[in-house]
This record gives structure tokens, C-alpha cells and sequence, in this order.
């Protein structure tokens, strides 16, 4: 039977990696693969999780089954970081443990098929892997225009879909460093779809894998509190995989807004249904080390530190593109307004592959770029060959 099995296509990503691992060139540029890198090119593991790590290998004394809600310490130390003072809104949200960001939006998906979602609106372009989850769990998806060719949201466009949303409809939202543009919703665009929610049959379903990473904690989470106060329900994944820094570890939460407490209870146990039957229950470490930092305020603060010192660092990159600004055809202002690690460039086939054959600078297909594979020893050689290659 294994016979009648298609070949499915090569993931892109993964291709990329291998052709940048065989270019010799000392000066080459890899601005594919999505995890930050320091100015030396590294990934380095947190000074945080290394304590935390260090205390779990002295402490830990069991490594029995947690259950498919997982460790509900890490899920409960995250709340206030994500929520806000309100961080359970009178009872009315709970959570369970996820492998990583794309458990919990698989999850997400999964139990609002079974609440009656059957059509999702998303603004693209979007994470790939949202439209393959959706197509798993066959949930059909309308796509809107996320961006505007000026570098700033399509506001309009959201707020026409939510104000336009029947029963059984979702909108899925990126919290904050769109993945993969960059382009945030401002402060007044969030207020503005969360009043459209407010009156809207939409079920929001709201992304969150770059906290902290865009302005700061709290500043990267202005959207989904306003929207959370503005709703009767709706779910919120979550990822500590970039914030983080740990993403083989995969390190998740999916959290639930439910219109009463009293309503918590059924949602959570169609939740623990699903996530027994497709993980049975998530991976344990990662999510350990986040909690007992987050129970620590000296390793808080030290990661709270390292987690500004990404940010700052690729702010300095985002200024130093913008600062160029007209290049070739390009204009990389737009690039100094947005947020995170991402950031997409309007570059032909030909163009990503004359960076990639001629300069040795190694980039998505969809033009999308890694800003943390930047730095300001190789800024200079990526601003001319774009010059080369769109000039």
C-alpha cells in the first residue's frame, strides 16, 4: 500500500540550508533560516536556560507523565507576561501546554472545527505553515491582503472580513512581528479591530510567537489585550521558542478565552481529547527551564535582558537598512517601521538567485529575509549587491 504514496515536494527551507552549507565563500550571507543569530552568526542557548537547566538537573525528581495539559506551572507563569494584570480576565481563560507555537495553532484549529468553524480568513502572505495546518484539519481559508505596497498594514482589509464574518467564521492574527513581512498593525488599527470584533461573528484566533521581540513585552502585546477585552471568546496560541531562544525544544502554550468560567471546563476537555490524541502529551524540559525562570526574579530580569539586547540588536539592523534607503529599485525605509525577525523584499526569481549565485547571499523564494542574519560587518556587502542585482 505505501506504493500508492506521491512524493510530496522539498521543503524550500530546508534545501536552502544545504546549498548554503556547501557555498565555500568566506563572506557568504544566510538570511533564510528563521532563529536569531548574534553578530558572530551564532544561536546561542539563554544564560537563563542555562541556570534554569542547571537547577532542573539538581531539583528534577521525576520524569513521570505530566498528563496532555502538560505543565501547567510554565502555563500559568506565562499568563501575566501575555495578559496582563487581568491575566485569567475573572476566570475565563486557561490554558495547557503545547509542542511549540505550532501545536498550539494546530490545537487552536482543531477544537474550532469541533465548535463549528468551517472557514478561516487570513491575511497573506502568512507563516506557510498556517495554510498546511488548515488544509490538515480541512478548514477551509479566504486569504485577504495582510499588506500594503507602501510597507504598512492593510488595515482596511481585516476590519472589511471581520465586520463581513458569519457564524463559522475564524480570523487568525498575527499578535505582533508579522511572520514574514514584518508589518505590524499600529496601536489605533488594533483598537479599531478590536471594536469590529466586538460586534463581529468572527472567532479570533490570535498568533503569538515573537513576543518581545518587536518593542518589548507589554508594547508587543497591545493588540491581543485589546482585543481580548473587547471579545466574548477566542484562542491564543503561543510560542517560547524565539523569545526563548529554545526551539528544538519546542516550548508552547495554547490558552482559551471562554465568555464564563463556567464554560472553561468542556472547551478544556475537548482540548485534553485532541492533544491526547495527536501527542498524547507535550515534551516536558523546555517548558520546566520557562518555569522556573519566570519563578525567579533574578533569572527573569537576566532574561528579560537578553531578550532586549536581540531586540536592540536587530533594531540597529532594521535603522541601519532603512538609513540606506533608495537602492536600486528598492526602497528600504518601510524596512526601519516594521518588527521582528522578518522582513520581505520585492525581488523576482532571478534577483533572490543572482544574490544568491553572484554575492553569495542566500534568501527565501518569496523574497522573505532573516534580519538577524545581518550585522553590521556585512550590512554594507548586502546593500550593494542589491544595488548589483536591482540597480
Amino acid at each position: 500500500m505505501l506504493d500508492r504514496l506521491q512524493p510530496q515536494s522539498p521543503d524550500a527551507l530546508l534545501a536552502l540550508i544545504k546549498l548554503y552549507a556547501a557555498d565555500d565563500r568566506s563572506d557568504k550571507i544566510d538570511l533564510g533560516v528563521g532563529v536569531y543569530r548574534t553578530n558572530d552568526g551564532d544561536t546561542p542557548v539563554f544564560a537563563a536556560i542555562k541556570q534554569a537547566e542547571q537547577k532542573l538537573v539538581e531539583e528534577q525528581d521525576s520524569k513521570s507523565y505530566l498528563g496532555p495539559e502538560g505543565d501547567l506551572g510554565f502555563v500559568h507563569a506565562l499568563m501575566p507576561y501575555i495578559f496582563g494584570k487581568d491575566a485569567t480576565k475573572g476566570g475565563r481563560i486557561e490554558g495547557m501546554q503545547t509542542p511549540g507555537g505550532t501545536g498550539a495553532v494546530r490545537l487552536a484549529v482543531a477544537v474550532a472545527k469541533q465548535a463549528g468553524v468551517h472557514t478561516v480568513h487570513m491575511g497573506v502572505p502568512s507563516w506557510p505553515n498556517h495554510a498546511q495546518i488548515l488544509n490538515d484539519v480541512d478548514i477551509a481559508f479566504t486569504p485577504f491582503d495582510h499588506a500594503n505596497a507602501d510597507g504598512t498594514a492593510n488595515v482596511d482589509a481585516v476590519l472589511d472580513v471581520i465586520r463581513n464574518a458569519q457564524d463559522g467564521d475564524a480570523v487568525l492574527l498575527h499578535g505582533c512581528c508579522h511572520n514574514p513581512t514584518g508589518i505590524d498593525y499600529s496601536n489605533a488599527d488594533w483598537e479599531a479591530i478590536a471594536e469590529a470584533l466586538a460586534g463581529s461573528a468572527a472567532l479570533p484566533i490570535l498568533d503569538i510567537a515573537y513576543q518581545g521581540l518587536g518593542h518589548g513585552m507589554d508594547e508587543d502585546a497591545y493588540g491581543i489585550r485589546k482585543v481580548l477585552d473587547a471579545v466574548p471568546e477566542a484562542l491564543i496560541a503561543y510560542s517560547c521558542d524565539k523569545n526563548f531562544g529554545m526551539y528544538r525544544d519546542r516550548v508552547g502554550a495554547l490558552y482559551v478565552m471562554a465568555q464564563t468560567s463556567d464554560q472553561l471546563p468542556p472547551v478544556l476537555s475537548n482540548l485534553n481529547a485532541l492533544a491526547r490524541a495527536s501527542w498524547s502529551m507535550p515534551p516536558d524540559h523546555g517548558a520546566a527551564a520557562v518555569r522556573l525562570i519566570l519563578r525567579d526574579s533574578d533569572m527573569t530580569q537576566v532574561w528579560l535582558d537578553e531578550l532586549e539586547t536581540m531586540r536592540n540588536r536587530m533594531r540597529e539592523v532594521r535603522d541601519a537598512l532603512a538609513k540606506a534607503g533608495d537602492v536600486g529599485s528598492l526602497d528600504l525605509r518601510p524596512l526601519g517601521q516594521q518588527n521582528g525577525l522578518f522582513s520581505v523584499l520585492p525581488l523576482s526569481k532571478d534577483q533572490i538567485q543572482a544574490l544568491r549565485g553572484d554575492h553569495g547571499i542566500y534568501m527565501a523564494g518569496s523574497g522573505r529575509i532573516n534580519i538577524a542574519g545581518l550585522h553590521m560587518g556585512n550590512i554594507e556587502k548586502f546593500i550593494g549587491a542589491l544595488e548589483a542585482v536591482t540597480g
